[in-house]
């Protein structure tokens, strides 16, 4: 029988992610699972609508995304993602909300990254991609935590700083003309220029530096 750690760095770096979904609200819990069970190689290992239990939940299967809601009854999910860290669990957290004025605060809150309801299948398709490269890019790549600007183009900046406004990919799209996938592209490639782990991280880094 493989050990555990063995099967964790598995997880991490070869085909299987393991999710899970905290919601309250059963409907959206419902759609989300759903959705998640698209993807081949994402496995839900657990869900759960109570908050303080989803805490134990995550506690207990570590898994390497955590699908979560802000807004729940006696605690956020803001709150769960600070009492999970207290508790020495290292879960990569993604946000589900219906509140756009969220995203600073997911941000701030080292989340790898949000999405909106009610979630649209190639959003949950993206988070899931970068999740995958960031996984890829982080074993073959060492901590820096050095973050620059200066290879971005014109338009790449312009992207930049419409993602620093909570826009989303098919917002940016519309405002600028240019099709939903060409702005996953260019975000694709800030992230590569920049050697930003995450969309989320390079957002605060420029909202910090003011960009």
């Amino acid at each position: 029988m493989e050990s555990e750690t063995k099967v964790k760095y598995r997880s991490h770096y070869m085909k299987t992610i393991n999710c899970i979904v905290i919601d309250d609200e059963r409907n959206s819990r419902d759609r989300l699972i759903i959705l998640l069970q698209k993807f081949e190689e994402v496995n839900i290992v657990g869900f759960e609508g109570d908050p303080e239990k989803g805490i134990d939940l995550i506690c207990e299967k570590e898994p390497d995304i955590v699908f979560i809601d802000v807004e729940m009854p006696r605690k956020t999910g803001f709150d769960v993602v600070k009492d999970v860290k207290e508790k020495g669990c290292h879960s990569t957290f993604i946000f589900v909300t219906g509140y756009n004025q969220y995203a600073i605060k997911a941000i701030k809150n080292e989340a790898f990254d949000y999405i909106l309801k009610p979630v649209d299948i190639d959003e949950l398709k993206n988070s899931i991609e970068r999740f995958k490269q960031y996984c890829e890019k982080k074993r073959h790549t060492p901590e820096s935590g050095y973050i620059s600007f200066e290879n971005l183009s014109e338009r790449e900046m312009e992207i930049l700083q419409l993602l620093v406004e909570c826009k989303t990919s098919q917002e940016i799209a519309e405002e600028l003309f240019i099709s939903k996938n060409t702005v996953n592209t260019h975000r694709r490639h800030i992230l590569e220029k920049t050697g930003a782990k995450s969309t989320q991280e390079l957002i605060l880094y420029a909202i910090e530096h003011e960009l």
